[in-house]
């Protein structure tokens, strides 16, 4: 199976932020994009502690990200480089940033459903 990166379907798409994806089997595979100054802090609000729980492995593409833990570390990905990220934390953007990610497809999906809710909220 495989796909263009920039032909994964749009999931969501607002003020400069973009999740393309799909689910493939138990796998949400997608195409992160988000401009320069986002942090996702707020739209996290209403999730338990604040945070997304839903955990991610990818490589980041483009630009850099900074993420917070709920132990409260830190560490900045950089274009270039693979991560893992457990439930529990929150980003944020000072560049214009890409990666491409995967998710489990089930609390990818609700995730997506909250980050919805929040922006038409």
């Amino acid at each position: 199976m495989k796909q263009a990166r920039n032909e994964l379907p749009t999931r969501l798409e607002a003020g400069g932020v973009c999740f393309q994806g799909q689910d493939w089997g138990d796998i949400n595979v997608a195409r992160v994009r988000f401009p320069a100054g986002a942090d996702a802090t707020p739209l996290l609000e209403g999730l338990p502690n604040d945070l997304c729980q839903c955990p991610h492995w990818g490589t980041v593409v483009k630009g850099s990200i900074h993420v917070t833990y709920a132990d409260g570390t830190k560490e900045t990905v950089k274009a270039g480089e693979v991560y893992y990220w457990p439930p529990g934390h929150t980003v944020r953007v000072d560049e214009d940033y890409e990666a491409i990610e995967f998710s489990p497809s089930g609390q990818m999906g609700e995730l997506m459903n909250h980050l919805e809710a929040k922006l038409k909220g």
